[in-house]
């Protein structure tokens, strides 16, 4: 018996573990797409060599980034992985992947010479920096009007380390999601898309997440009306997508 409680204890540790080290990770891989996208960090840092091809390769790497996040989210995929690892960890699994494939994304990232546009007026860069400023921290904001933790992994990681029971968390909407029903992925369009110095290699990224974004909302939806039903039904028509729904 006492085998049994320090083997789970060291079992609920290891997890506990895990879950903070991914949701690190997780962070960095965002913070890398950011900082590649104001020019803090080049692209391309763990590529030694220039690509012949550098548009098919960074399609290829955008392509298998989007496949990659879409398939983790899915239910299918999370019943497959709990199989293999305990249930807390499936969730900061996928917040590990997330940060491993982001980093991955920009150092093998290909530079395309070119430049889309670069406004030289200071008060249309002035802007267009605020704004992109401001994507992000909308970004940040919707993850804690829904709940970071549970978002992140360690929530779920936490509760298991507690050996305290999980309840599913409600379905809220609160703050931006009253009028929005994924302002998340609203803040990462605005952050990719207003940029002062938008270069050829640069718009590649954002067209690519921009697809994976439409992508993973269309089947996102899918499993929210399975498994919340009608009440998410009649928040789909409360509200907009992606931005307020003007006209309801």
């Amino acid at each position: 018996m006492k085998d049994r409680v320090e083997h789970s204890l060291v079992s609920r540790v290891l997890v506990l573990i895990y879950g903070v080290l991914s949701y690190f990770i997780g962070v960095a891989g965002l913070a890398c797409i950011v900082m590649a996208l104001i020019d803090f960090i080049p692209f391309g840092f763990l590529s030694s060599s220039e690509s012949s091809n550098p548009i098919l390769i960074n399609i290829t790497l955008v392509s298998a980034w989007g496949f990659i996040h879409t398939v983790m989210a899915r239910d299918k995929f999370k019943q497959i992985v709990t199989k293999i690892i305990p249930e807390p960890a499936e969730r900061p699994t996928y917040v590990l992947v997330a940060g491993i494939t982001s980093i991955l994304l920009i150092g093998l990232w290909q530079t395309v010479p070119g430049v889309i546009w670069a406004p030289t007026n200071s008060i249309v860069v002035a802007l267009i920096w605020a704004i992109f400023v401001f994507g992000w921290i909308y970004l940040l904001a919707a993850t804690f009007a829904i709940n970071h933790f549970d978002l992140f992994g360690l929530r779920q990681v936490y509760l298991n380390f507690k050996n305290q029971p999980r309840p599913p968390l409600e379905f809220t909407k609160r703050l931006m999601y009253k009028t929005t029903r994924h302002p998340i992925q609203t803040g990462v369009l605005i952050g990719i898309w207003f940029l002062p110095n938008m270069t050829a290699t640069k718009i590649i990224l954002s067209i690519g997440f921009t697809v994976y974004i439409f992508i993973g909302l269309y089947f996102e939806e899918k499993d929210l009306i399975k498994d919340i039903g009608k009440p998410y039904q009649d928040y789909m028509q409360e509200t907009g997508k992606l931005f307020p729904k003007i006209f309801k």
